[in-house]
């Protein structure tokens, strides 16, 4: 706790080497991110975190200023990760103008703002959760199948895979819970064309890790105004597939609801 305190005090006071924040860029290489903390956590437990990965055209800045998510991801007692891709975009594979991709150099960026959050803040890379919005959230299933044992768990919010899902993914099987407007038209449940390539559909992406995961019979739960499919795999990983009434939009409760799913199987 002295240990967080003095890095707190450390970044109210600028100090060079932790002059970021939630209104100023931390740099990785050539990329940035930008960061709150909550000022209170009393879980006793390593500080956690959520990575939020925002839509397209859209910025680390212009996420950091949505109140109500800030609010409740600190008020868990959670940092508050907003992450930036480059000139608004993600570079996915099969995405318009990046078809041929590996995500290489995604994957890089997420790593290296894991390994800066954990060096500057003591950040538990074990209590990390990624979410993301429309572009965003096809940038969490991706990180979903590459990189399972680098986060507590996913949060993929109205965005899947470009065209289609992998034939598989990488071990470790991880929690993931996909949420999803029923009458979305800028990223339909189903897909729809988008230059060279189409948007995938979200019931293939949730049958493929189905079957990757093993993951056992469904049963259903409502929350507010989603209506859930929930299921379970023998190691505790959550399938979850959440529909909302409505088009693309993101809502808070929506992702404190998955924070919740996520905690009660124990990722976070």
């Amino acid at each position: 706790m002295l240990r967080r305190l003095c890095l707190l005090l450390l970044l109210a006071a600028g100090a060079p080497a932790f002059a970021c924040g939630s209104d100023s860029d931390c740099m990785v290489g050539d990329r940035s991110y930008r960061i709150a903390l909550p000022d209170v956590q009393d879980d006793g437990k390593p500080l956690g975190a959520v990575i939020f990965a925002h839509g397209y055209r859209g910025t680390a800045a212009g996420v950091m200023k949505n109140g109500s998510m800030r609010g409740m991801i600190l008020g868990q007692g959670l940092a508050f990760i907003a992450v930036q891709g480059v000139d608004g975009t993600w570079d996915l594979p099969y995405g318009p103008g990046s078809y041929d991709s590996t995500g290489a150099a995604e994957f890089a960026y997420f790593d290296a703002v894991v390994a800066d959050v954990a060096e500057r803040l003591g950040i538990d890379p074990a209590r990390i959760v990624v979410s993301g919005f429309s572009a965003g959230g096809m940038m969490v299933w991706n990180l979903a199948c590459s990189h399972p044992a680098r986060f507590a768990g996913f949060v993929p919010m109205s965005g899947t895979f470009w065209l289609k899902p992998p034939e598989t993914c990488e071990k470790p099987v991880s929690s993931v819970v996909h949420i999803h407007g029923d009458a979305d038209t800028t990223v339909p449940l189903t897909g729809r064309p988008i230059g060279e390539t189409t948007q995938g559909k979200v019931a293939e992406a949730l049958d493929m890790y189905e079957v990757f995961g093993d993951f056992g019979p469904a049963t259903t739960e409502k929350s507010g105004d989603l209506d859930c499919i929930h299921r379970t795999n023998a190691e505790g990983n959550i399938l979850d597939f959440c529909i909302f009434p409505g088009g693309h939009s993101f809502r808070t409760e929506h992702l404190q609801f998955a924070i919740k799913q996520l905690r009660a199987a124990g990722e976070i």
